[in-house]
């Protein structure tokens, strides 16, 4: 499942790029417009956040019920908890700039507002996007380890 996770947040993540790139382009490319590829890519990239910030939920709790149910005496609860932080801040900061990019890039196509500030917008999406595809990457393989650990100590073989 995490490696569904990275898959997919690295996906959006270029899907988002290609969108910007798109937008500069004055017509679309075989059919691909620039606004129909960031809706989809925008959905994709919110769900895709939403999962690795659930995971991230139902791992911690499925080790904390492995070391309960085993009897050991273990950190690796508080570990694989420590590690849902960062990835909630800089999840939710980019589910926030891509969707604020995807509202403004509306009132750009009504006219309504500037397009540069959309850009500037889709910039910081990018940005944060990108910062979150770290992290996740980084505490998805951290847990994976963390679980080998406490099957490891319960004697369970993968």
């Amino acid at each position: 499942m995490s490696a569904a996770i990275i898959t997919a947040s690295a996906l959006s993540l270029v899907g988002l790029i290609v969108s910007f790139m798109l937008g500069y382009l004055p017509v679309t490319v075989d059919g691909l417009s620039h606004a129909g590829l960031a809706i989809f890519v925008t959905l994709v990239t919110l769900f895709t956040h939403c999962m690795a910030m659930f995971y991230l939920i139902g791992k911690g709790r499925a080790v904390r019920d492995a070391i309960s149910e085993g009897e050991l005496i273990s950190d690796a609860g508080g570990r694989v908890s420590a590690l849902r932080t960062p990835v909630f801040k800089l999840s939710s900061l980019a589910i926030a700039l891509t969707m604020v990019t995807g509202i403004i890039g509306g009132g750009v196509d009504t006219g309504v507002l500037p397009s540069l500030l959309h850009a500037m917008f889709a910039v910081m999406a990018i940005l944060a996007n990108s910062a979150a595809f770290w992290k996740i990457s980084m505490a998805l393989n951290e847990s994976s380890r963390i679980v080998a650990e406490v099957n490891r100590d319960l004697g369970v073989s993968q």
